[in-house]
């Protein structure tokens, strides 16, 4: 009879010792392990595997494989509870490591603690696997090798079995305190042996300024959360602004004002992006966003600022009808009340865009001279300066000293960027009589944009070339132009101007017999043939040409035939 009841006895008394073993604490970690089902585009089920809190919040880890291509996520916790993934907030691809949050249905979740330090090689180690049921099993282990990832963080060789179901599953030490996320194995031995990155290095994981370019994070269609600065976050919109669609813009946007409600930038990158949406719909949320801007900032005068900016912004589109007040003079209202705060320059330099755009150009030319006697001078604010001295026609000279200011300003040597004031100050000198500086002008915008020009910058620079004389150049740029565009006949007519001015006529006349064949009704080569005829002494044939030329409309060509035809 005692011999039947040895191998029961034996086999109470390694369950007991095998429950001594299990650390008192697993009951309660294993909570904090959840189950994840991740869906594509089509909300069909993408796949399934393991995660765990690591906040009482809802921060999370898990694998990134699990969630690449995800459109939505889900967890179920160890008692059947289902709540969203909200936001992914970094992720790493080489690793298999990725960080998120869960909109937690309750008011805090059970959570591991990450471990402040590195186990050693030889520590004790268990993984808690996913499980609804009650039993608290786990698997222990050694930790056999720790190596770093990143310089500070770290990946464990454990001597423990893993099962495939078990990838993403916390590695924790004898306090519990989790320090790796069980990743899948390629190598052959996982009877004895598996792999966890380190939970460290997956908390390190993180949305930063630069992260819209993360091959990683674009992989995954879940929302993606904001950087842990307010700096940060900014520029992450500002960059986000051109690679994402309104709505999902719109969201970021309405994210950033939840964690930063106290920021003017949130209300007012909203308000421009319901202004730009040309949706009167969404105005008056726009005007809303305005005065909760003016609400919360404590430099009321940028706000002030910001909405004559916009408003100026929305009148340049030009629309059908005006919506409420937003015209012209409420813009100057606001950006007068943010001068009346603080006269910044840069006010100063929007009133005056403000003023030309209503043509009071006399009132921009004194805000702009403000500003070109501030630190915001630039090579920007002496051609507005400029071109507001060309409206009101004033002399070709002191139009010139402007642009004169812009080139010094611009960075030396000019690159393609400022290139254009070269082209604006060519004109400049042009119209002040200078065509050799204008000449000088176009050699050195074409150097700023490496010889990437078209036919017109050949034909302006023939224009000027011939104006300094330069007789050989300005042939050679109105062949060239002519070259680039064959059809535009004025290139054709004005290579018969420059033929007929240094004395080669026979070479004219081809040129305008060609564009007359091309175009008969060309009022100004009959004009023009006239002329090379007058100077082959062909007076016949001038006035013949000088009557087709007044028949066909030039109204150049009376004065002509006065002098030459009885």
């Amino acid at each position: 009879m005692m011999k039947k009841l040895i191998l029961p006895f034996a086999l109470f008394l390694f369950m007991q010792n095998g429950m001594a073993q299990t650390p008192k604490w697993v009951e309660k970690a294993k909570r904090a392990v959840f189950s994840v089902v991740t869906y594509d585009k089509e909300d069909k089920m993408l796949n399934t595997g393991n995660g765990f809190f690591v906040s009482e919040d809802g921060l999370a880890l898990s694998d990134y494989t699990l969630f690449k291509g995800a459109k939505r996520a889900v967890i179920v916790t160890s008692d059947g509870k289902e709540m969203p993934v909200n936001t992914i907030l970094g992720a790493n691809d080489m690793y298999d490591v990725v960080k998120f949050r869960v909109g937690i249905t309750e008011k805090k979740v059970v959570a591991l603690v990450v471990a402040a330090t590195a186990p050693v090689g030889g520590a004790d180690a268990w993984m808690l696997p996913y499980s609804t049921q009650k039993s608290i099993a786990c698997v222990p282990g050694k930790v056999k090798d720790v190596s770093k990832v990143g310089g500070e963080y770290h990946y464990y060789t454990l001597g423990m079995p893993m099962k495939d179901k078990m990838v993403s599953c916390p590695v924790v030490n004898a306090e519990g305190q989790v320090f790796g996320i069980a990743q899948k194995s390629s190598g052959a031995d996982t009877v004895s042996t598996c792999y966890a990155a380190g939970a460290d290095f997956a908390m390190a994981q993180k949305i930063n300024a630069l992260s819209l370019g993360d091959v990683a994070l674009r992989s995954i269609g879940i929302k993606k959360g904001l950087p842990d600065t307010e700096e940060q976050a900014l520029v992450y919109l500002f960059m986000a602004s051109s690679q994402m669609t309104g709505d999902e813009y719109l969201k970021l946007l309405e994210d950033f004002i939840t964690h930063y409600p106290n920021s003017t930038e949130g209300y007012l990158r909203r308000a421009n992006y319901f202004v730009t949406t040309q949706d009167e719909s969404t105005f008056d949320k726009a005007v809303a966003d305005w005065n909760q801007a003016l609400k919360v900032a404590k430099k009321k005068d940028d706000v002030y600022y910001n909405i004559a900016k916009l408003m100026y912004a929305y009148q340049l589109s030009k629309p059908e009808k005006t919506y409420k007040d937003w015209t012209y003079d409420t813009a100057l209202k606001n950006i007068h009340d943010a001068k009346v705060l603080d006269p910044l320059p840069v006010y100063i330099q929007l009133e005056g865009d403000i003023l030309f755009a209503k043509q009071d150009y006399a009132g921009a030319l004194a805000c702009y001279e403000q500003v070109n006697a501030s630190n915001l001078a630039s090579p920007a604010t002496y051609f507005n300066a400029a071109k507001t001295k060309e409206v009101l026609k004033a002399d070709p000279k002191e139009i010139l000293v402007l642009m004169d200011s812009c080139i010094a300003r611009c960075p030396q040597p000019i690159t393609a960027d400022f290139a254009p004031y070269l082209l604006e100050r060519a004109q400049a000198n042009t119209n002040a009589d200078q065509p050799r500086n204008a000449m000088l002008d176009y050699d050195a915008y074409f150097t700023a944009v490496n010889g990437n020009v078209n036919d017109l910058f050949y034909y302006y620079r023939e224009q000027a070339a011939l104006k300094a004389r330069q007789y050989q150049r300005a042939l050679d740029d109105i062949a060239k132009a002519i070259e680039m565009n064959p059809t535009d006949l004025t290139y054709q007519a004005e290579q018969a101007v420059i033929n007929l001015r240094i004395g080669r006529y026979e070479e004219a006349v081809n040129v305008l017999n060609g564009v007359i064949k091309t175009e008969p009704k060309y009022a100004e080569a009959y004009r023009l043939l006239g002329l090379c005829q007058i100077q082959m002494k062909k007076t016949d044939e001038a006035c013949a040409s000088f009557a087709k030329a007044q028949e066909l409309g030039d109204p150049n060509v009376a004065e002509l035939i006065k002098k030459y035809c009885k």
